[in-house]
């Protein structure tokens, strides 16, 4: 186990983690919400670090990153954990168990490298769980792919602090964000997140240079009630509570507008579709229709590189 460089200690005997917005109070002996960062003795310690549950070499394009390189492959590495609990997560298996409940590989920071090396991969993808789960040891990878002219490449939902993130912005190369709705609400009821650290994470990440691409899964279905915005009755009342899901195509056209406005129109976005997964099997898919007024929604406003996804 590695002790962990962001958090604090409590009076109570607790730690609070400060990697990410949950903040974590975390009691002896316990973990967090992502069950890899562990109170041991007062002190916080990462269970995973050092102890990557999947090793693949993949496409980039598979990531999704379809301006960064591509037809080039990147050393895929991933361990267990994440910050959120979304119903429809697709590698369930390895993100939400505990470390102990997965086989692992023993791998050092420098092993990593070597075995990039030797595979004659450009690049490392820190990726399938959500890897700011383990920021420790990809900052210690990172650090030292950097050295090897090696690229660092990172696929995350975007769940942290801004504190923490600045850490590893220099040694990022790149960049796929899952902005998984444009709905606070939506983020609450299917992911147990917001949105509002998600969208901080993207600008900063574009302020620091990292090349960024975006990932919205569109699933259809997703019915909360929302504050968002508001309706005008037929009787003349205005209610302040609508229903919204997250293929509502007037939200799709918010977070478009969203992203050309902060200068984000030329980062390549992808509407992935959404098939039946964990807890979501009696959600069906999404329809192509939908995903093909998604693309010309976000075209209109201005967004240049629109793709399909799992279509």
């Amino acid at each position: 186990m590695k002790a962990c460089r962001y958090y604090k200690q409590l009076d109570d005997g607790r730690v609070e983690c400060t990697l990410c917005p949950h903040h974590c109070r975390i009691a002896e002996g316990k973990t967090g919400i992502c069950q890899s960062r562990r109170n041991q003795n007062g002190v916080l310690v990462s269970e995973v670090y050092g102890k990557p549950c999947s090793l693949a070499i993949d496409p980039i394009e598979k990531k999704p990153l379809y301006h960064f390189h591509p037809g080039t492959t990147c050393l895929s590495l991933a361990c267990t954990g994440c910050n959120f609990r979304c119903l429809n997560c697709q590698n369930h298996d390895i993100s939400q168990v505990a470390p102990a409940d997965v086989n692992h590989y023993e791998l050092s920071p420098e092993d990593v490298i070597a075995l990039c090396l030797k595979h004659h991969c450009p690049g490392i993808a820190y990726t399938y769980t959500e890897p700011l789960t383990y920021l420790e040891y990809i900052i210690d990878c990172a650090r030292l792919a950097h050295e090897a002219g090696l690229w660092n490449i990172l696929v995350t939902a975007g769940y942290v602090c801004q504190e923490p993130l600045a850490d590893l912005l220099p040694h990022l190369d790149a960049a796929n964000v899952d902005l998984k709705s444009f709905s606070d609400d939506i983020y609450n009821k299917v992911s147990g997140g917001h949105l509002q650290p998600v969208l901080d994470t993207i600008l900063a990440m574009k302020r620091a240079g990292v090349w960024v691409e975006i990932t919205n899964l569109v699933i259809p279905d997703v019915n909360v009630r929302s504050s968002e915005g508001h309706r005008a009755c037929s009787d003349g009342r205005v209610v302040t509570e609508v229903a919204e899901g997250n293929d509502d195509l007037d939200m799709i056209r918010q977070m478009c507008r969203w992203l050309n406005k902060k200068g984000l129109a030329e980062a390549p976005l992808h509407f992935s579709r959404f098939f039946p997964r964990y807890k979501m099997q009696d959600t069906p898919p999404t329809p192509i229709a939908t995903l093909k007024a998604a693309k010309r929604i976000a075209e209109e406003e201005g967004i240049r590189f629109v793709y399909l996804g799992n279509v």
